[in-house]
């Protein structure tokens, strides 16, 4: 069974409505869009053009058990970044999932969370190498990593009080 219908498989538990769908090409410049009112699951991509083969849009409560099925499939957390979505207020936390041996595969599992309230579960009890990747993202756009060991500033001033990374900032 090919690898990316191995992970749908597996998510489905997670996400037990349609199977995944495949995000559709903008005819007039060959480019992938991936609609803007998509809701939770799981998206096929097109590899060379997007950068993964997998896009799994879910709630900030299913984050940890996205993670746990990335786990089990023998997958890395290669990285974790956020986006600011002043307009909507809405931050939005994308997680890197990749994999070494085998047939390749990236995934990217992404979340969103209210500006006024960014809260998600940390993964480092999962993947250990999350710590440092919440910590920066904790840093640089204000995300609480909920059940985090050691959330505490690892690129700015301890004492720092703002997050520079968000779009109304003002140094």
């Amino acid at each position: 069974m090919e690898r990316q219908q191995q992970i749908c498989k597996a998510l489905a538990r997670i996400f037990p409505a349609p199977a995944a769908a495949t995000a559709p090409l903008a005819a007039e410049e060959g480019v992938q869009e991936i609609p803007p009112e998509r809701t939770a699951g799981v998206l096929t991509l097109d590899f060379p053009r997007c950068g993964a083969h997998l896009d799994v849009l879910c709630a900030p409560d299913q984050v940890v058990a996205v993670a746990e099925v990335m786990n089990v499939q023998g997958f890395f957390l290669e990285s974790i970044a956020g986006v600011d979505w002043l307009d909507q207020q809405q931050l939005e936390i994308l997680y890197d999932f990749n994999r070494l041996g085998g047939e390749h595969c990236r995934v990217l599992v992404r979340t969103r969370v209210p500006r006024n309230e960014p809260v998600v579960p940390t993964l480092s009890a999962i993947f250990p190498a999350a710590d440092w990747h919440e910590r920066e993202t904790f840093d640089f756009y204000g995300v609480q990593f909920q059940g985090h060991p050691n959330l505490i500033r690892i690129l700015l001033p301890e004492d720092a009080d703002f997050h520079p990374l968000l779009k109304d900032f003002m140094p």
